[in-house]
């Protein structure tokens, strides 16, 4: 598999917002980008807040642009705050350092990443990895 396919990104929404069911979580928004960064899908259940879209594709975004999922990002960002506040500054204010952004792999090769975001990072986080992993990918949280 050498591209991130619009039905791979299908069943990896799917299965992510099966898993928040399961869990019982506050309404989600899963963005989904390609490897050049592109979006793919998106969607967000009834009752997100305003801002969660543009929280998810941030979470998406950053762990594309520094080749990790978002946690390793948020573990950086508290060692070097102002490394990631100078790149956070170049990229226009679009990374969201924090859990929940999720690359895609399919074995060494990155096919894209995965943001979620509407509860705690961590529940926003085992939804993106369930999502790939139900699609028989690798997923690299950080």
């Amino acid at each position: 598999m050498a591209d991130l396919t619009l039905d791979i990104a299908r069943k990896i929404l799917d299965a992510a917002f099966v898993k928040a069911g399961e869990l019982k979580l506050k309404p989600l928004v899963v963005t989904i980008l390609d490897a050049r960064g592109v979006l793919k899908l998106a969607a967000a259940q009834d009752g997100t807040s305003l801002m969660r879209a543009e929280i998810a594709h941030g979470k998406a975004y950053g762990a594309l642009a520094m080749g990790m999922g978002s946690r390793a990002l948020f573990q950086r960002a508290q060692e070097q705050a102002y490394f990631i506040d100078a790149v956070n500054t170049m990229a226009k204010g679009a990374l969201v350092p924090v859990p929940g952004g999720v690359l895609i792999m399919d074995g060494t090769t990155l096919l894209g990443a995965v943001g979620v975001s509407g509860d705690t990072s961590d529940n926003d986080e085992a939804c993106a990895v369930a999502g790939i992993q139900a699609a028989g990918l690798k997923a690299n949280a950080g």
